[in-house]
């Protein structure tokens, strides 16, 4: 039996149980306004015709209940009987707004769904030699659409993505978002140096944002045997090499996000490392690290990014991390969390004039990163 069947009747047991009731304790008890409890109930567990139908048997119990206690040609009979259409009228009213109700989230949930396929729209999953895979997990379940953002453009320059999170929530967060990937989509394809395609966007949220609110994104360009990133106050990407080596693609200072850059003394600068054969680096929201289990614990996923990304296919190694993110979590992740994986299928010539800037970590093996700071 189906939950949906057990609350449908549910309302029914418990006019059954309370006839059941009377009938055992005798007319002194006096259960018999306990009826209004079936379509109360109903109201909350089913539609209106179930809510109707629960009042219409509510009211044949009350007839061979009152006739058990003796109520028959008494004042309570009557009191009862009015409480139980007034409940019933009362409830299925109720029943016929919370109706309207949802045929109205409804309707906002598609308009949710059309903008996130307008704003989000599907990456694609092969791009020369890199093969990229995206999860988006939305803490807000049933709208399925936040204020994380992310999107791929490829050009004359390179293939260029950007990962970011609006600060703020709502319909607000997400018009930004989506101003955002569009200003991101012109100039990623128009600017020839990464850097100007950050200052476009920066340009972009002055006017519109006015000092107001912030985006904190990660800007890359990949080219052969590179990549390079302009990082506005976002996680840093991880780079997971080939040989099982993991680092922290941090840029040199910490940089403002975007829409509050003017107020650092310079512009952020570029920063890169190699971008090999068999390499991956992983991009993400600070809804995923910032995710904690029931004991207030942090996503480690630094530590368990290199165990489950070994899949040979992106998207199903991604999707492993993303299952192995909620189950730490024990439910809905309580922050939107994007992660967007990119994977090097062949090998690249590595590109002069980039330098190369991490923060090492713990290696599979229990070994540091040399200080030179090259991945690869």
């Amino acid at each position: 039996m189906t939950s949906r069947t057990v609350l449908r009747t549910l309302p029914f047991a418990a006019m059954a149980t309370v006839v059941v009731l009377d009938l055992l304790a005798g007319p002194s008890l006096g259960l018999l306004p306990l009826l209004t409890l079936g379509p109360a109930l109903a109201a909350v567990t089913g539609g209106v015709r179930n809510t109707a139908l629960a009042g219409l048997v509510a009211l044949v119990l009350s007839v061979p209940v009152a006739y058990h206690d003796n109520l028959i040609r008494r004042p309570q009979n009557i009191v009862t009987l009015v409480a139980i259409v007034g409940v019933t009228a009362a409830a299925t009213f109720a029943c016929r707004l919370r109706a309207e109700g949802e045929r109205k989230l409804a309707d906002v949930r598609l308009v949710a769904e059309a903008v996130q396929r307008v704003l989000l729209h599907p990456l694609p999953r092969h791009a020369g030699d890199l093969r990229i895979a995206l999860s988006y997990t939305s803490a807000a379940v049933e709208a399925r659409i936040g204020g994380d953002l992310y999107d791929i453009a490829r050009g004359p320059h390179g293939v260029r993505l950007i990962v970011g999170d609006v600060q703020g929530k709502g319909l607000d967060a997400v018009e930004t978002a989506a101003s955002v990937v569009g200003a991101f989509r012109e100039a990623a394809y128009d600017e020839p140096a990464l850097a100007a395609v950050g200052q476009c966007l920066e340009d972009h949220l002055a006017r519109r944002l006015g000092g107001e609110k912030f985006v904190t994104a990660v800007l890359a360009e990949v080219r052969e045997g590179e990549i390079s990133l302009l990082n506005y106050g976002h996680p840093p990407p991880l780079l997971l090499t080939g040989d099982g080596r993991v680092h922290r693609l941090e840029p040199r200072e910490e940089t403002p996000p975007l829409g509050l850059a003017a107020l650092a003394p310079a512009r952020p600068e570029p920063y890169g490392c190699a971008f090999r054969q068999g390499d991956q680096i992983l991009f993400y929201t600070d809804g995923v690290i910032e995710a904690r289990d029931r004991g207030g614990n942090f996503y480690s996923l630094e530590e368990r990014a290199p165990r489950l990304l070994r899949d040979g296919d992106p998207q199903a190694a991604l999707d492993l991390l993303e299952r192995d993110l909620v189950a730490h979590v024990g439910g809905p992740v309580p922050d939107d969390a994007a992660m967007l994986l990119v994977r090097r299928e062949r090998a690249g010539r590595c590109g002069p004039g980039i330098i190369c800037h991490v923060q090492s970590l713990t290696d599979s093996s229990g070994g540091r990163r040399p200080p030179d700071g090259k991945a690869g």
